[in-house]
Parts: structure tokens; sequence; C-alpha cells
């Protein structure tokens, strides 16, 4: 048995002389790495060795230290010189080659200042002429970091909160505590981060309720080193929840007292709501009732309103329901070569363009108007128009609105007023004033921007009202109407301009007073000018601004 096992350990020895002989006679060689981890603290330097079977010089071979694949170089020699074009960016500066044993083969790439990410696997390759050999080694690079910290939080769940704190470790540290025994206690909670460098911050709590093992530690291990570190707390006594004999009947006691405040309370409020409810229900009924009385003294004051309607200078509501609207528009051929009518025909306003001092003059010297094209010669109409002052404090602002005979001559700065067969309201000098046969400053509530004008033929009247608040600003009556009457607008100052409004109810198309007839019942009055003035001012041709407006030339 032993000539046996001694004849089969010299069969292995010749084995083993027969393959070394045979490598020494040819290129062939082997790369052989530590086959342990290669542990290193972060910050440090560390190496990374390789070495040739058999022992040969490395000096004309072309080496390389990579990570994961070929082309991710740690390190490049090749034709006898470092290759730093082919090296991955994170170890340029940083990696080197320590070459004294090179001639016998034992070569080493040196990495400074280790970093948490130059953690795992690298791959050395040497290779002669066509035949090249690797071999994997690993490093392992481990941070102790700071801590760990144990302080006290505060109470909580009937017990004090406690945590521990460690930062900067690599890799994730193992957190453990422990009791005063040395007996292992699980963390209520364990919190682990990592920063951009890739290293770890750690945060374990733990709640401690039995005083008596008041004292705890707490531990971080680096799982590759073994290293640990740990510091210690002890909780003073005062600090944990005291129990008491009465504690049981205090509760109890609150939990009774607590229910019948409760019960109180609740029967308070449902008194209050019921009581809350009855003066809601009473208030309503007061003001149903209070309601009908006012729509029934409202009914009969309408009713009143109606039967003698042209006597009350009251609610333009009301008025309205006596008269037709008018859907007025504004006759670009009347217009003043001043003022801008729109394409729509329902607005007017004042050129903007910046006058001479010989051109203002003139402007005082003038009135700018412009006509409705609607001819009215019987019944009872109404139209609203809005108004706008631009600068009511520049001197010469100006507007006026109304009606005017069909003949009335229009031209230079002619006189607005009854005996002219003018019919207007107007706004100068800053107040409003009814163009009567002797102007009257009216004293006014409310400044009018929206106004309704009401002409009744028959009744031989031109009212006025605040559209707005319904009231009424002036009516001139037992008038006497010249032939066709017609809606008149006149206005002064950049920015002043005049809308038609849309009126609301049934609206009336009067006929154009361009294909007007004659009308019997018509009679003549003398104003200055011949009855045959119909064009009061020569035809003009309107032009489309480019806002959509019509413009008329200048005169």
């Amino acid at each position: 048995m032993v000539s046996s096992r001694d004849g089969s350990l010299s069969r292995d020895l010749f084995s083993i002389l027969l393959l070394q002989v045979s490598m020494w006679g040819s290129d062939s060689f082997m790369v052989i790495s530590p086959a342990e981890p290669i542990v290193a603290m972060l910050g440090e330097d560390t190496e990374l060795p390789c070495r040739l079977a058999p022992a040969m010089s490395a000096v004309d071979m072309e080496l390389r230290w990579f990570r994961g694949s070929f082309p991710d170089a740690v390190f490049v020699y090749e034709g006898g010189a470092e290759r730093a074009e082919q090296q991955l960016e994170d170890f340029r500066g940083r990696a080197e080659l320590v070459k004294e044993h090179m001639a016998q083969g034992r070569v080493a790439v040196r990495i400074r200042r280790l970093r948490a990410s130059d953690s795992g696997m690298y791959t050395c390759f040497f290779k002669k002429g066509r035949d090249f050999e690797e071999s994997l080694l690993e490093l392992r690079v481990i941070g102790l970091g700071s801590g760990p910290h144990v302080f006290m939080v505060g109470p909580e769940d009937e017990g004090i909160r406690v945590t521990c704190k460690g930062q900067r470790w690599f890799p994730q540290p193992e957190v453990q505590w422990t009791d005063v025994t040395g007996e292992k206690i699980p963390s209520l909670s364990e919190d682990k981060t990592q920063d951009s460098d890739g290293l770890f911050q750690v945060e374990a709590s733990l709640i401690v309720r039995d005083s008596s093992k008041r004292e705890v530690s707490c531990s971080m291990k680096n799982p590759f080193f073994g290293k640990e570190q740990v510091e210690t707390i002890v909780i003073p006594e005062p600090f944990f929840p005291r129990t008491s004999p009465w504690k049981a009947a205090f509760i109890a006691t609150s939990l009774i007292l607590g229910i019948f405040v409760g019960a109180v309370m609740f029967l308070t409020w449902k008194e209050q709501w019921e009581r809350k409810e009855k003066d809601k229900e009473r208030k309503i009924k007061e003001s149903l009732k209070k309601q009908l009385g006012c729509y029934c003294f409202s009914d009969r004051r309408k009713e009143l309103y109606d039967q003698d309607w042209r006597k009350a200078e009251l609610y333009a509501d009301w008025r309205k329901e006596h008269f037709k609207a008018v859907a007025v528009t504004l006759d670009p051929d009347t217009a003043h070569s001043k003022l801008i009518v729109s394409e729509s025909r329902k607005h007017v306003s004042q050129h903007q363009d910046a006058l001479t001092q010989q051109e203002q003059e003139q402007e005082q010297e003038e009135i700018f108007s412009v006509l409705g094209e609607n001819c009215l010669a019987s019944g009872r109409h109404y139209w609203e128009a809005e108004v706008h002052v631009g600068a009511e404090g520049v001197t010469g602002t100006r507007w006026a609105l109304g009606v005017c005979s069909d003949t009335v001559a229009r031209t230079g700065w002619f006189v607005e007023s009854v005996d002219k067969s003018f019919w207007v309201l107007a706004f100068e000098e800053g107040e409003v004033r009814a163009l009567d046969k002797k102007p009257k400053s009216l004293q006014l509530r409310q400044f009018p921007r929206r106004i309704g004008v009401f002409l009744d033929w028959e009744g031989r009247t031109v009212s006025f009202y605040n559209m707005v608040d319904g009231s009424h600003i002036y009516s001139f009556t037992e008038t006497e109407f010249c032939g066709y009457v017609r809606p008149y607008f006149s206005l002064q100052s950049p920015g002043t301009w005049v809308a038609i409004c849309l009126a609301s109810g049934h609206t009336e198309n009067c006929p154009d007073c361009s294909l007007k007839t004659p009308v019997a019942h018509l009679r003549s009055c003398d104003v200055g000018v011949s009855q045959e003035t119909h064009s009061l001012l020569p035809p003009q041709e309107v032009r489309v601004s480019p806002l959509g407006t019509s413009e008329l030339p200048q005169l």
C-alpha cells in the first residue's frame, strides 16, 4: 500500500517537472494574481499586483489593467511606454505602473486616493507576440466614516426615542442595538442614503420603554473589514413616564365627565338650532308678506302711471312701453370732415391728428355734427346713445345729442337752440345743459353716460332720460316740429365719442331721409334758411379707416 502511494506521488512530480521544462523551452506563460480580495481604506493608495509564471521579463510585453470590458482601461503599457489616451477618465493622474521588478515578471498598478467607486473586479492582461493571458483580482475599498453618534430625540409612545447616526461609510455598515447585558435589540426604523461620492449615511431609531434597560449601545460594523465602532447612551431615570395608581381612576373619571359635557353641549346646540329655524321661518313669512304687499302696490302704481304717463316724468323703463324703439344709424354724408363714422354707422368720434395753431383756432369757430339717417314725421319713438368724454378737463370739450329739423343749417359755428329747430341736451364747460330758448344748467345726481331720447310727435315733446338709473333729465314741451326731424349728434375734443346703443324690445326701421316722400301734415318753419336745404353739407366721399371706421375727407 505504501509503495503504491509513493509511485503515484513520483508520477505527479514527474508530470509537473515535464510541464515546466516544456514551458521553459517555449514562449508560453501564465498570469497569476492574488486569490484573496485586496482590502484598502478610502482615500489611501493601493496596488493591484500580477506576475508571470514562469518568471520572465515583461519589459517588451503589452500590459493592461481594465474593468468590466477590455476598452475600460485603468492603465495601459505598450511599446515600452504608458498609453494615457486609452485610460478611463476617472483613473487619469491616479493610476501608475510599479515596474521595479518588471524584468523578473512582477508588475503592479498603483491607484492613488481611493474612491468608493474604485471597489470591484479588475483584470490584468499580458500579451507577448500572439500569446496573451489574463487574470482576475478584486479590490474592496472600505470607509469607516464617522460615528456612530447616539442621542435622545424625546418622549414618544410611552417611552424615549433614541437615534443612532453615522456618516461616510463604505460599504453600507451593519447597525446593531444592544442593551447592557449584550442582548440584541431590533431597530424601530433604519434609513440609509448614498451621497454623490457613493458613501452611505445611516440613521437608526429605537424606543426604550423599560427604565431598567435605560443603557443601550449602537454599533456600526464594516462587513468587509470586520472593524466595529460602538457608542453607548444612558437615559436618565426622570425622562421615563411614571405610572400612578390613580391613573386608571383618573382616565375613567375623565371619560365619564367627557360624555356628560358632550351630552350637555349637544342638547344646547339642538335647542339653539331649533330656535334659529323658527326665527328663519318667521322671517321668511314676513318677507313674503312684504313682497306681496310691494307687488300689489307696484302693480297699482304701474296702473296709475299708464293712465296718465305723459304727465309723469319718471320711470324710463315704463315709458319705453309707450314708444317704439328706433334702429338709429348715422348718415356719413351729413358728417363734418373732422368726424369719423364707423363702418357700422353706430359710432362717431373725432380725428385725433395733431393740429396747427391755425387749425385749433378754426375748430373753436365750428361745431362738428352728424345726423341720423332716420326721418321721423309721426308717432312716438325712442333710442339710446352712450357718450364718452375723453378729457373732461380740456378746454372746449363738448358733446350734444337730441333731434333737429331736417332743414337746419349746420355750417361753421351755428346755434343749437329751440329757436333754430334744435331740441338737444349738451355737455359744455364741465356741466350738462338743456339748450332751450334760454340754456339751462341741470343739477343731476349722476352724470349721464347712457341717455335715452324719447320723441312724442303728437304730444309735442322731446324728453331725455338717464338709462342707467332711470331718472328724468329734461323735457322740451309744446314744441313746433318743422317738417321731418332727424337724430342729431355733435362732439368736440379728441377722445370724445358717441355710440348708438341697441335698444331692447321691438325695433322700428324708419324711412331713410334720402327716400322720404311728402307727408300732408308736415308744416314749414322759418329758421333763417330756405326749406329746400336738404343736403346740410355737400355730398362727400366716405373712406374706410384701417380700424373699420368710415372717414370723411377734409372740407
